[in-house]
C-alpha cells in the first residue's frame, strides 16, 4: 500500500482491496472515535487496544511507512528513467483490479451500470484537470494530508495523483527525502484526521449499498486507466517550485506514435513483460487471500 501510495495514479485502497484486508481497515478506523476513549479510561488500554484492532492497524501502518520512506527515491527513480516500464506494471495491476471487482459486485442491475459510467467519469475528470500551485506552508500541508488521504483508502482514486493536481507532491517527495519534520508532521496529522472522519462516511456506504459502491469503484479504477496509459506525449510543462521541468499536460498515444514522436524506443517487448507480472499479481494475492 505504500509504495502504491507514492505513485500519482495508483491507489493504496486499491492494493487493500485485493489483498482482502480493505473491510477489516474501515472497520479498525471507524472504531477510532472519541467514545473509545471511554474504553481506555474504564477497562484499560488492553481492551481499548482490542477494541481498536489496535496490533492491526500498528502493523500495516507501519508497514506503509517503513514502505513510504523506502521505496520514494526508488519509484521516483523509475518514474523518472524508466516510466514505460513503472506505468506498464501498474496498468497491469489497476486492469486486473477491475476484473477483481466486477466479480466482487454481488449483482449487476441498471443502477450498478450508471455508478461505473460515473466513476468511470469522475475519475476521468479529475485526470484531466491542471495542477494548481499552493504555498508549502504547514497548514496546506495538513489540508493536504487530509484531501490525499480520502482519496488513498478509495480504491481507483490515487491520493499521489491529487496532490499532483494541488501541486504538493513535488513538495511531500522533497519532505520525504529532506526529513522535514514540521512539513512531515503536518502531513501526518492531516493523514489522520482525513482517515478517521472519511471511513466512517465508507464504511456506512459499504454497509448499506455495496453492490452500487463496488460499481462505483470499478469505475473509478476504470477513470484511473487514463492516468497510467504509459505512452505519452508530453503537451506543456513548467518549472516546480525547486527549479526542475515537469510535465503539465501530457497526451496518451500508441507505442508507435511514441516512436515518431518522441524518437525513443517504444519498448513494447519489456512493457507487455512487466504489464502481465502486474496483471497476475492481483490473482496471486487473491489466491493467498483466499487460502489464508
Amino acid at each position: 500500500m505504500g509504495a502504491a501510495d507514492v505513485v500519482p495514479g495508483v491507489s493504496g485502497g486499491t492494493i487493500a482491496f485485493i489483498t482482502g484486508i480493505y473491510q477489516r481497515l474501515l472497520n479498525a478506523l471507524k472504531s477510532l472515535h472519541p467514545f473509545s476513549l471511554r474504553i481506555l479510561w474504564r477497562e484499560g488500554f488492553r481492551e481499548f487496544w482490542r477494541a481498536i484492532d489496535g496490533r492491526f492497524l500498528l502493523t500495516l501502518f507501519s508497514g506503509v511507512l517503513v514502505s513510504i520512506l523506502s521505496f520514494a527515491r526508488v519509484i521516483r527513480y523509475f518514474l523518472e528513467y524508466h516510466p514505460i516500464m513503472m506505468w506498464s506494471f501498474f496498468f497491469g495491476l489497476v486492469l486486473a483490479s477491475i476484473v477483481f471487482l466486477v466479480r466482487q459486485t454481488p449483482q449487476w442491475c441498471l443502477q450498478e451500470i450508471v455508478a461505473v459510467v460515473l466513476g468511470a467519469l469522475i475519475a476521468l475528470g479529475i485526470s484531466m484537470l491542471r495542477p494548481a500551485q499552493l504555498p508549502d506552508e504547514w497548514w496546506v500541508m495538513m489540508f493536504s494530508g487530509f484531501i490525499a488521504i480520502c482519496a488513498m483508502i478509495l480504491p481507483g482514486i490515487s491520493g499521489s495523483f491529487i496532490l499532483l493536481l494541488m501541486g504538493m507532491y513535488s513538495v511531500f517527495i522533497q519532505a520525504l527525502s529532506e526529513l522535514n519534520v514540521l512539513l512531515l508532521v503536518s502531513f501526518g496529522v492531516g493523514c489522520i484526521i482525513g482517515l478517521i472522519v472519511f471511513s466512517h462516511l465508507l464504511s456506512f456506504l459499504l454497509h448499506r449499498y455495496l453492490s452500487t459502491m463496488l460499481a462505483a469503484l470499478t469505475g473509478l479504477l476504470i477513470g484511473s486507466l487514463n492516468v497510467l496509459w504509459p505512452w505519452k506525449q508530453i503537451i506543456e510543462t513548467t518549472v516546480n517550485r525547486y527549479g526542475k521541468v515537469i510535465p503539465l499536460v501530457q497526451e496518451n498515444i500508441s507505442p508507435y506514435s511514441y516512436e515518431i514522436v518522441t524518437g525513443n524506443s517504444d519498448q513494447l517487448a519489456i512493457a507487455i513483460v512487466v504489464f502481465i507480472v502486474g496483471f497476475l499479481i492481483v490473482f496471486v494475492l487473491e489466491k493467498v487471500n483466499i487460502k489464508y
